[in-house]
């Protein structure tokens, strides 16, 4: 099997590890962030996606050695809408201009959703987000497939170093919403995000052009079933009842995120559920009590 060369737009929470997967894959991998980070076992290239300049520059450097597949996966660094605007609009615009032809993955976010009903979505779900950060989501990803690449709605994102429900038990602030109503959380461990992406990669993405997938693990959990899970695993008390957070920044959902199409292309996730993932991830639990015991 001839492998594409590959460019990774973003190299931070999961950019950096799907690097190291690509290469363990025998990918030939190049990655661009804003600046340059020399010693790894592949490039890392300074660049900003956001600046068309830029992104022109990075392909004349590149030369013969144009990349035949790009992942963009860089992050907002959790800007408002004009982070949102300048990352992944123009951003895929940039690319586009300056590698045509060239098949994009996109990571977008389940986020696009905005049941509330508890109700299963898949990809073929109504998308209405109240919030102008998602429907720039759909507008990145509408730009993505209309260009022959994929769009992938990644769950909340957790692993080494961060989760914020293991965060939240250990320090002792979780709280479950009060109600007979459990919400349901939709999560991904960053490992199997990464590996999503090698998947579709190594199949190959002219099998997918224009298609979506949800990126999600295989098991729906409440966050009641969060919680009493982790005080279970964890040797620490049920947390409390408490009226929901509505008024927090990420929106309020409650709806169990499919990923039966992506599973139909033959991916599997390592850890099943989020809870597989506390027992079994070596290095969730301590990397997180550590961040609590600096903070």
């Amino acid at each position: 099997m001839v492998l594409p060369r590959l460019l990774i737009i973003g190299h931070g929470y999961v950019g950096s590890v799907l690097a190291r997967q690509f290469v363990d894959s025998s990918f030939t991998v190049r990655a661009v962030n804003r600046s340059a980070e020399p010693g790894l076992p592949y490039p890392v290239l300074p660049g900003d996606v956001s600046s068309l300049e830029s992104v022109r520059a990075l392909a004349s450097s590149l030369g013969a050695d144009a990349p035949e597949l790009i992942v963009h996966c860089a992050s907002s660094s959790r800007g408002g809408p004009d982070a949102y605007r300048s990352v992944f609009i123009e951003g895929l615009r940039n690319l586009h201009t300056a590698f045509p032809g060239v098949p994009v993955i996109f990571t977008s976010s389940s986020s696009v959703y905005g049941q509330v009903d508890g109700s299963l979505v898949d990809e073929d779900s109504d998308t209405e987000p109240d919030r102008e950060t998602s429907r720039l989501l759909c507008e990145a990803e509408q730009i993505t497939r209309e260009a022959g690449g994929i769009a992938l709605r990644l769950a909340g994102i957790y692993g080494p170093g961060r989760s914020v429900h293991v965060k939240k038990m250990i320090e002792g602030s979780a709280t479950i919403d009060e109600g007979e109503v459990s919400r349901y959380l939709n999560q991904i461990h960053r490992d199997d995000a990464a590996s999503a992406i090698r998947h579709l990669a190594t199949v190959g993405a002219d099998h997918f052009r224009g298609r979506l997938f949800n990126v999600v693990e295989d098991t729906p959990l409440t966050q009641r079933q969060c919680y009493e899970g982790l005080s279970a695993i964890l040797g620490l008390p049920i947390p409390p009842e408490a009226p929901p957070e509505l008024d927090r920044k990420r929106a309020w959902t409650n709806k169990i995120v499919s990923n039966a199409a992506l599973r139909e292309t033959g991916w599997r996730p390592l850890y099943p559920s989020f809870l597989d993932a506390v027992r079994h991830d070596p290095d969730l639990v301590p990397s997180i009590r550590e961040t609590v015991e600096t903070d």
